[in-house]
């Protein structure tokens, strides 16, 4: 049995990534328009709501995601190919790897990227007591920066980017060709990417799915305001802002902000920052795609669109690309 080092390799020093964290926060609400990177929305709290959010019924991108994978996963195995090393970047509790991993024919290596640790390392005993010959080397850190990805061991083995989910949508169009063209550096010839993504449609689905009637989602926005309280010595007051979402046809994305709903001063880091009432922090955008849209990305980044799938309204869509 292989198990990967548990606390990654190279582990960052926490204190590094704290500080990274303040310099973003103290940026973003130092703009005209406050914004607040949505990766940080994902610590071991906001993770655990995301999972409950993908519970939904309002939320129907996990179950759209979940029955395409259970209809096409063998024919996703074959694709992979033999013993082929599974990169995963933001993979979470890895769910959505794990039965992909069971599928495939004898993959070499798991490396999931998170900044996550304890839900990362959660999901590194769980699928180790499924697949226990399986190499699992979790990687703790941003996968939008270059160091986390010089920390991913080195082999001869065909490698396969798996980024499902929405994620791709989190990136503005400039960052997702950014983003795709750093994965492509990762890989060679011959080389995979398994991409989900989220597909344009009626905008009352849309802001159904970002603003549910449970308000699981307005929790998931507000911890980052619970975060900046714990970690930055903020003093956000969180009945003082409420959830928005809604759907923007032309730029094609859900954005998400935190509305003041009062004229008030808020410290962060011992920086003041004002509010006027109605002023908003722009948490996240979750731009969609048609699936014309997808094939340029991918081309314009490349990769060679080999196939995909999607589900019979065409709302979510797995594209299978690998390097000419």
């Amino acid at each position: 049995m292989a198990i990967g080092n548990t606390d990654g390799v190279g582990l960052p020093p926490g204190e590094n990534l704290r500080r990274q964290f303040e310099r973003d926060v103290l940026a973003g609400l130092s703009t005209t328009q406050k914004t607040l990177p949505c990766k940080y929305l994902y610590d071991e709290a906001g993770s655990k709501l995301f999972e409950a959010i993908c519970d939904l019924d309002d939320y129907y991108l996990t179950r759209t995601e979940a029955a395409i994978f259970t209809r096409a996963l063998d024919e996703m195995a074959s694709v992979l190919g033999r013993e082929a090393q599974l990169i995963e970047p933001g993979a979470g509790n890895c769910e959505k790897a794990e039965p992909l991993l069971a599928a495939m024919d004898n993959p070499s290596a798991y490396y999931p990227l998170d900044i996550s640790r304890e839900i990362l390392l959660q999901a590194q005993q769980r699928i180790q007591q499924r697949l226990p010959q399986l190499e699992i080397v979790p990687i703790i850190g941003d996968f939008t920066a270059d160091d986390v990805w010089g920390r991913l061991p080195q082999s001869g083995a065909r490698k396969v980017i798996f980024f499902p989910g929405s994620t791709i949508g989190n990136f503005s169009h400039e960052q997702a060709r950014a983003l795709l063209i750093r994965f492509a550096g990762q890989l060679n010839p011959g080389d995979g990417l398994l991409l989900g993504a989220d597909l344009v449609k009626d905008s009352v689905v849309l802001e159904r799915a970002y603003h549910d009637s449970n308000h699981v989602t307005e929790a998931f926005n507000k911890n980052l305001l619970n975060r900046i309280n714990s970690e930055l010595n903020g003093d956000f007051n969180t009945e003082a802002f409420a959830h928005r979402a809604f759907y923007h046809s032309f730029r094609q994305r859900v954005e998400m902000h935190l509305v003041s709903l009062v004229e008030q001063q808020v410290s962060v880091s011992g920086r003041q920052f004002q509010f006027a009432e109605g002023e908003t922090i722009h948490t996240e955008n979750s731009h969609k795609y048609t699936l014309p849209d997808l094939q340029d990305l991918l081309r314009n980044t490349g990769f060679s669109p080999e196939k995909y799938w999607t589900d019979n309204k065409q709302h979510y869509a797995i594209y299978y690309a690998q390097i000419p």
